[in-house]
């Protein structure tokens, strides 16, 4: 038979010849997979080691016993690239969080190499077992080894993400990949987020960034924001040294990542003599088993930080981390983000729960037919015994049993090879409740494989278990440098809904969001709240301006509206105790802050009355731990705080429905700490004040709990002397319930009302009728049984994104 030639050009035979070695060598050897964050050698050496029973607890096997095993089963590349792979990952410098156990020489942070496999012993870390948790469960897929003699995993089931927790680093063919450790807190805190439904920006405020695990300081954000949303991105990464005044030195203590301690003293010998650094008379390696200390003499006359900018600028005291995240994705390199990485990790999550489940279904199942065939047996166990005393053989005694009794194979089965002492009646009764409780576990299984909830629920169970099992502090400090971004100028100065509930959580969520619909409308979900929890405020507002919050007991705080957390409507949003130092209080008011201007003012209106004014200026620089804002008389607490030019007619409503007008002026300015004076005056425990407004649009919407409310033209609010009794406001008799609270408006505005059940509805102002004072007004929202208006804002023309049920969104700019 005559062969058949294929002519070919040399040019492209060598081309596909050459991408074939450079796929195997990008896939197969020198870029990790984005599942279980290890290249072929790590997972191979590590399901090695689990097929030894070389765990952790059990004794150590050596190095060399490791590396034959591994070699000749799984990866025939050489025993010095397996030992080098496997003692990295038993180095405290190298890992942050170590995959093996060493024992021995394992290498130095010197750079002084590790002892001969031979000599060295090693055996699985602790963290390792969460990386190989349920591979005999049926969760990863298997393939042929090299040789096609026995199988191996693909990729290990890794309960953690541990390509961002241990990182990685490669050089493939045209590629690489250099992947930063992070902390193991941070990181799963992060996943638990994203499963959450958190945005990009909320996980950039949960992972500070890299965490090396020799410590270090990182200098600027900016090349960690570019790499958590681009993928790639340069970090700065510098020594910690301590300044000593007594003796005159520096003392390092931490150095760069992947930076040896005889590489640094080299660069700063070097750079001594090159006369790059002057004011240095001596380095001296002072380093134990304690810790490292590298001591630099500093001569009499020399400027200390001078010579430690020197250090910084000449010597491998600091350095950079090129960050390039690159992984394998579904057998293809990509390089990703933070926000995708995670992703990506769930997802692998969720096919490995889902497999487990079904593997203990199936293992459920089965044994629940055998324990099913035994109990039909032991119901009939006098006849089947002089039925089987007859029998002939094995094959009559089955077929027997199989006929009678209607038992499958397997059940008959299981009934010859039964023992005599499952006759005995507590052996009865262990079967029985085996059976119940197997049948149990079969509808949870059932359960959870039928809702994705329910298998995203395990998944966050199990990271926090991880994390509450191995979770740490950071090593490495993170500082802002002079020169860095500020990573308030990667975030755009959106239109944003802030929303807080009566129990103190917080969420921003995109304008967008809240579609326009005409009044009396039922609304659309404007928050997810918790238990007995309650919407008790809404700000519409913009990402770069500040929240200027005020609690009950009259103490000030200010926050970045984009440090509040990104969320949809459908989340809860996090605690306001968790972003600000409040001490048994509650913040009961705030507003939203561009700049501390002068000339502009606050006025403080309490429960009893009260009102104070003072200068927005007063409260430029509130500390962490909060300013007092008013001092407030036993028994008071502030109600709301609204910004002024100085310049204003107020209205002062209280629920009961009364509202008085004055001049700003006749409140006179007040320091920070000043207590105020009477605004509106009502019988003590008939009445309390709900809201303040200013007086500069036409119209005053005055809101119910029961969702009434109306527009009354502010002429109908005569102007009075304040500390009076003011005027009917609405009425709150009969359906409409007490007042919530009021605000100035025109027919060009919109509001957005919440619920107490996190309903939320965004109407235009002029669907709202203009009537007199003393009316009831008309249906703004309604309400579910037991349902009651929180809390509402209003949205002025400059800020309305002009949305409409039949109308697409505008894409002019006010």
């Amino acid at each position: 038979m005559a062969e058949t030639i294929t002519l070919r050009t040399i040019e492209s035979d060598m081309k596909e010849s050459y991408l074939d070695y450079a796929m195997s060598v990008i896939i197969g050897r020198a870029i990790p997979d984005i599942r279980d964050g290890l290249k072929p050698v790590h997972r191979r050496i590590l399901y090695t080691m689990h097929e030894l029973g070389n765990v952790y607890g059990k004794p150590f096997k050596k190095s060399a016993r490791v590396v034959g095993d591994c070699l000749g089963k799984y990866h025939p590349h050489g025993d010095v690239a397996i030992y080098d792979s496997l003692i990295r990952m038993a180095q405290p410098f190298s890992l942050r969080y170590m995959l093996v156990d060493g024992q021995g020489n394992i290498g130095s942070v010197d750079g002084d190499n590790p002892a001969a496999m031979r000599y060295t012993e090693v055996r699985m870390a602790k963290m390792s077992a969460e990386l190989l948790s349920d591979i005999a469960k049926e969760t990863v897929s298997f393939t042929d080894n090299f040789d096609g003699t026995l199988k191996e995993p693909t990729v290990l089931p890794a309960r953690v993400p541990n390509l961002l927790i241990n990182g990685s680093s490669g050089i493939a063919v045209g590629m690489a990949t250099n992947i930063p450790p992070h902390n193991l807190t941070e990181i799963v805190d992060a996943t638990v987020a994203v499963i959450d439904g958190a945005g990009e920006d909320e996980l950039l405020r949960i992972v500070s960034g890299p965490d090396f695990p020799t410590g270090g300081i990182i200098v600027g954000r900016a090349g960690i924001v570019s790499a958590y949303k681009t993928g790639r991105g340069i970090i700065k990464v510098r020594s910690r040294v301590e300044k000593d005044l007594k003796r005159n030195v520096l003392v390092i203590s931490e150095i760069p990542y992947q930076v040896t301690k005889t590489a640094v003293i080299e660069s700063i010998v070097e750079a001594v003599k090159n006369k790059k650094i002057e004011g240095i008379s001596g380095v001296h390696d002072r380093s134990d088993k304690d810790g490292m200390e590298i001591v630099i003499d500093i001569k009499k006359g020399h400027d200390m930080d001078v010579v430690l900018n020197q250090l910084y600028a000449h010597t491998q005291a600091q350095g950079t981390f090129g960050i390039i995240n690159l992984a394998i994705v579904r057998k293809e390199p990509k390089c990703l983000g933070l926000a995708q990485t995670i992703s990506e990790f769930v997802e692998f999550r969720k096919e490995i729960v889902r497999k487990r489940c079904e593997f203990e279904l199936k293992e459920a199942k089965a044994r629940a037919h055998v324990l099913e065939g035994l109990m039909i047996a032991l119901k009939n166990i006098d006849a089947i015994v002089n039925f089987l005393r007859r029998s002939k053989d094995i094959e009559q005694a089955r077929a027997g049993l199989m006929k009678d009794y209607s038992l499958s194979e397997i059940q008959a089965n299981a009934v010859l090879d039964m023992k005599i002492s499952r006759l005995v009646s507590l052996e009865r009764e262990k079967i029985e409740n085996e059976h119940a409780e197997l049948m149990k576990t079969i509808a949870h299984l059932i359960d959870v494989l039928s809702d994705i909830n329910k298998i995203l629920a395990i998944i966050k169970n199990e990271l926090k278990e991880v994390r509450d099992k191995y979770g740490d502090e950071r090593r490495t400090e993170i500082i802002e440098d002079d020169g860095d971004v500020d990573i308030e100028d990667l975030i755009p100065n959106d239109d944003v809904v802030v929303v807080i509930s009566g129990r103190g959580y917080v969420k921003r969520v995109g304008l967008d969001e809240y579609r326009s619909q005409h009044r009396g409308g039922k609304g659309v979900i404007g928050t997810e709240t918790k238990e007995e929890d309650i919407v008790q405020d809404v700000i519409v507002t913009r990402n770069h301006n500040y929240l200027l919050l005020f609690t009950d007991k009259g103490r000030a705080f200010w926050l970045k509206v984009w440090r509040t957390p990104e969320s949809s409507r459908y989340s809860t949003g996090k605690t306001l105790v968790s972003l600000l130092d409040l001490k048994d209080e509650k913040v009961t008011s705030w507003i939203s802050v561009e700049k501390f201007d002068s000339g502009e003012y606050l006025c403080m209106v309490t429960r009893n009355g009260i009102i104070k004014r003072t200068a927005l200026e007063n409260f430029s620089n509130v500390r962490k731990v909060g300013i007092i804002a008013i001092t407030l008389k036993e028994g008071d607490r502030l109600v709301e705080v609204i910004k002024t030019d100085g310049k204003q007619e107020l209205v002062i409503a209280t629920k009961k429905g009364q509202a008085i007008r004055f001049k700003e002026e006749e409140a006179r300015e007040l320091g920070r700490t000043g207590q105020g004076v009477i605004g509106i005056r009502f019988k003590e425990g008939e009445d309390t004040v709900v809201g303040i407004a200013k007086c500069f649009k036409p119209g005053i919407l005055t809101i119910t709990e029961n969702g009434f409310g109306k527009r009354t033209h502010i002429d109908e609010y005569r102007v009075q002397g304040r500390g009076g009794s003011g005027v009917i406001n609405i009425k709150t008799e009969g359906r409409n319930g007490d007042v919530v609270g009021i605000r100035g408006v025109d027919d060009e505005d919109e509001v957005i009302v919440m619920s107490s059940k996190g309903q939320a509805i965004r109407i235009h102002i002029k669907g709202i009728s203009v009537i007199g004072r003393n009316t009831q007004g008309v249906t703004i929202i309604r309400l579910s049984e037991g349902e009651k208006v929180a809390s509402f804002a209003v949205v002025p023309q400059a800020e309305q994104a002009q949305e409409t049920d039949s109308q697409a969104p505008s894409q002019d700019k006010p």
